[in-house]
Formats: C-alpha cells, sequence, structure tokens
C-alpha cells in the first residue's frame, strides 16, 4: 500500500525553525520527483518546494527562497523542508507530494502535479 507520512509541524514563534519530514512506503523514491505544497485556509494550494528525482533540480516558491530547503534521503525513503526564519504568512497546512514519469519540478510545484499525497501536517507560526 502506498503511503506518504509527513512529521514535524508544529507551533512555533516567528523567527524560529521546523523540519518537516515525510516517510514513503510502498514504493521507492528512486525514481519519483518529490516535494511539498501547503495550504492556509481561505487560500488556494501553493507549491512551495520541489526537487527532482536525482536531486539535480530545485524549485522553491519566491515566498520561500533563501529560508526554506527541500533534501532527499532515497536510502531512507523519506525526504524534508527545513524551514527556517519562520513567519506568520507561513501558517498552513504541510503536504508532502510524490510524482513519477519524469515530470518537471516546475510542472509539478507550478502545476500542482502529484500522483500520491501526505495527509498534511500543521505549521502554526504565532508570538
Amino acid at each position: 500500500q502506498l503511503q506518504l507520512v509527513e512529521s514535524g509541524g508544529g507551533l512555533v514563534q516567528p523567527g524560529g525553525s521546523l523540519r518537516l519530514s515525510c516517510a514513503a512506503s510502498g514504493f521507492t523514491l528512486d525514481y519519483y520527483a518529490i516535494g511539498w505544497f501547503r495550504q492556509a485556509p481561505g487560500k488556494e494550494r501553493e507549491g512551495v518546494s520541489c526537487i527532482s528525482s536525482r536531486g539535480t533540480s530545485t524549485y522553491y516558491a519566491d515566498s520561500v527562497k533563501g529560508r526554506f530547503t527541500i533534501s532527499r534521503d532515497n536510502a531512507k525513503n523519506t525526504w524534508y523542508l527545513q524551514m527556517n526564519s519562520l513567519k506568520p504568512e507561513d501558517t498552513a497546512t504541510y503536504y508532502c507530494v510524490a510524482v513519477g514519469g519524469g515530470v518537471t519540478v516546475q510542472a509539478m510545484c507550478v502545476g500542482g502535479i502529484g500522483a500520491y499525497w501526505g495527509q498534511g501536517t500543521q505549521v502554526t507560526v504565532s508570538s
């Protein structure tokens, strides 16, 4: 059974950091582009960051460039989103996503293409 499970969300003060993790089971990540999306109440879903299967291409939304870093560990079938200098506007439910078939990071993150989705983890940035 294919499954993605996020962890690492929580409540953090502005300027703080969190690291989200996504563990995949039922398939191996080697040939999948993976990424993170988020959705805040009343807002559209946004592609935050995506990385290609080999890790050679990345995409970051303008709103998170310089603050967030995506990484993957194919040996552990897990990927991560390190979030630094968090702002209240980063508050959202974050979803990890995986897609195969050679989908580019642009198509994935900007086009919202994803085959497998996690259940989401809440990130709240507030003082």
